[in-house]
């Protein structure tokens, strides 16, 4: 007697299962929520910050990518250059306007834009000794900057030299 029960019991819970089943397959067609939208395709960028001098990598020099759309600067991605002197970076979109900037320590900030047109892109970018200030009463172009790399003061003198006392001169006749 117990055994019809649990056939039956068993049996009965079988059919309601497959009934819902069926009901959940048919809520599954309903269309709720956002549509999932792909992400954009994005490109594979690799720069490679070598010395301008000898064409040796640089590591550990500042990646620093600034995206920009309509005009507007979207945000920077900072990235560190390994010892072969590269970083890499995929989470750029395709067609995106991105302006590159690279700092490494005892070279001139380098900077310039580029337009991501295709799926992937190498840029080499030379590094250069930090060069003279523009000057409107010299020209300096391409020559090496005579201060030390960092942040220095210029040099004052310690003392100031003794003032003469200026004596009038009798007007001459």
């Amino acid at each position: 007697m117990l055994t019809r029960r649990i056939v039956r019991n068993s049996a009965a819970l079988a059919v309601f299962s497959l009934f819902a089943a069926t009901l959940s397959a048919g809520a599954q067609d309903e269309k709720h929520g956002r549509k999932y939208k792909a992400p954009p395709e994005s490109s594979h960028i690799t720069v490679e910050v070598l010395k301008g001098f000898n064409g040796k990598p640089i590591s550990n020099a500042a990646v620093i990518f600034h995206r920009i759309t309509d005009g507007k600067d979207e945000g920077s991605l900072d990235l560190k250059t390994g010892l072969d002197g590269k970083a890499t970076i995929d989470v750029i979109p395709v067609g995106s306007h991105v302006r590159l900037q690279v700092i490494a320590s005892g070279f001139a900030t380098y900077g310039a834009q580029y337009d991501i047109t295709t799926d992937s892109k190498e840029i080499q970018v030379k590094m250069l000794r930090p060069q003279e200030q523009v000057s409107t009463y010299v020209d300096n172009t391409g020559k090496t900057s005579q201060r030390q790399p960092g942040m220095q003061e210029p040099v004052r003198p310690t003392a100031t030299p003794p003032v003469q006392p200026v004596t009038p001169q009798p007007p001459k006749q």
